[in-house]
């Protein structure tokens, strides 16, 4: 913020977005804005609101922070052509972000971005933009909406909130000073559920850290659980799109283990049936109750842009990816940290176990799998020599294990004779490596990291 995310940048991307939505005939429709708790996030709003008015376009503007799920939900609560969320997510407090969500409310494709960023490119060359970031015009007013209610309503239709105060469970949620302050809370609270909220005030610096909820950073939480006696502990990241789960013995629910936990739970607890996607970076166990249950696995490259399109065409029951993105078949194709949290407290309740006790059921009926993430900083010249080796990188084993298939969906995927699998990606913003590695033991994990860096030369 204030060296490339400034006042007037916003507004070149907001024209470039108006000129999106006017060649496919969906300014009429109107559009959402939406905002995290940042700084300055309600004057940037604000400024987006008045491009788009400046232009004929209603607006239709959230009253306070709102989630990312909420305002993807709110385009189509107002049947409007599209939604401009302001964000960052789960980046550091200095850092701001410009969210465009199309008519179908899930993130835009590839083709969207690209079209916008030919508009902001040409407003650019032609001096368009030049003037300053907009203001609404004199009788142009945007209509604030509140879109909680509408969500509140939609989100309990596909939770089993009556299970959950029946179970008598014990929740803490941490919104980390984010944008879904006020939403697990009190959805639980409003069905008579035990709940306790941490760090539920508005602080752009959100509390010194990140908004991110990891293992790593979400030790009061935990220690929170331990000391209540809490069944689970709920965390949100900066715009409630991602997740953080703390078991009730203090274990972090990582978002591989928690997708295979949830499809198992749609399948046999529900009864539901329906294929799965995943990212190509996402855990096989997937793949594996998908093939016990005779449904189809769909991988995409990383992105919930590519899970929402499968979830959207594909009538998929889940879809997810390892860095803690989720949605379900019946709500928008937008991942979202206040469902995934809801439908961990409806599983504990439902069963009548734990999280780790579910994931010890699943494990004795499919095998356990072991998940990591190496990132490794290169030089940007080492980068280029590592992204050559990659290109045709095709050894016949790797770490003793015979490479069965090759895939390119995104980056160079490596699956081996036992089911184990490598991927290395490259960073496309910055000089740095992605090495995810999946094994059937913590050894065999260690042996095949090893064994890709040294082909790697890393």
């Amino acid at each position: 913020m204030a060296r490339d995310f400034t006042f007037d940048n916003v507004a070149l991307v907001t024209r470039a977005v108006a000129e999106y939505l006017e060649a496919h005939h969906l300014a009429g429709q109107g559009v959402v804005v939406g905002y995290d708790n940042r700084f300055l996030s309600e004057q940037l709003a604000a400024t987006v609101a008045g491009v788009f008015t400046g232009r004929g376009i209603p607006v239709y503007l959230t009253g306070r922070a709102t989630p990312t799920p909420v305002t993807a939900f709110a385009i189509k609560e107002h049947r409007a052509g599209g939604a401009v969320m302001l964000t960052a997510s789960h980046n550091p407090p200095e850092y701001n972000g410009f969210k465009f969500i199309p008519e179908y409310a899930g993130p835009a494709l590839p083709h969207i971005t690209r079209e916008i960023e030919d508009n902001i490119h040409r407003l650019q060359a032609t001096g368009e933009h030049e003037g300053g970031p907009a203001e609404m015009p004199p009788g142009a007013a945007a209509q604030k909406i509140d879109p909680r209610p509408a969500y509140f309503q939609h989100i309990t239709r596909l939770v089993d909130l009556d299970a959950i105060r029946k179970a008598r469970l014990r929740i803490i949620v941490d919104p980390m000073y984010g944008a879904g302050i006020g939403y697990l809370e009190d959805i639980l609270a409003g069905e008579g559920i035990e709940v306790e909220a941490i760090h539920n005030r508005r602080d752009p610096l959100f509390g010194g850290s990140l908004p991110e909820p990891t293992g790593k950073s979400l030790g009061e939480l935990r220690s929170l659980v331990l000391e209540r006696n809490a069944h689970l502990g709920l965390a949100l990241d900066g715009d409630a799109d991602r997740f953080g789960i703390i078991d009730r013995d203090g274990t972090y629910i990582a978002p591989n283990l928690f997708l295979p936990l949830l499809y198992y739970h749609l399948l046999q607890t529900r009864g539901e049936r329906g294929p799965v996607a995943r990212t190509v970076a996402t855990t096989h166990l997937l793949d594996r109750l998908a093939r016990a249950f005779n449904q189809e696995v769909y991988e995409t490259p990383v992105g919930f842009k590519y899970i929402g399109q499968h979830l959207l065409e594909k009538n998929c029951l889940l879809g997810g990816e390892e860095s803690g993105g989720l949605s379900i078949r019946g709500h928008i194709p937008e991942k979202d940290g206040i469902l995934a949290g809801l439908l961990a407290a409806e599983m504990v309740a439902a069963r009548g176990k734990s999280l780790t006790g579910l994931a010890s059921e699943v494990w004795s009926r499919f095998g356990r799998l072991y998940s990591e993430r190496l990132d490794i900083h290169t030089s940007a010249e080492e980068k280029e020599r590592v992204l050559g080796v990659l290109k045709d990188l095709y050894p016949p084993e790797i770490g003793g294990l015979k490479v069965e298939r090759r895939i390119a969906v995104d980056g160079t995927k490596l699956v081996l004779e036992n089911g184990a699998w490598v991927l290395v990606r490259a960073s496309g913003t910055e000089p740095l490596f992605r090495i995810y590695v999946e094994a059937n033991t913590e050894d065999e994990l260690r042996r095949l990291q090893q064994a890709a860096r040294s082909i790697l030369g890393l």
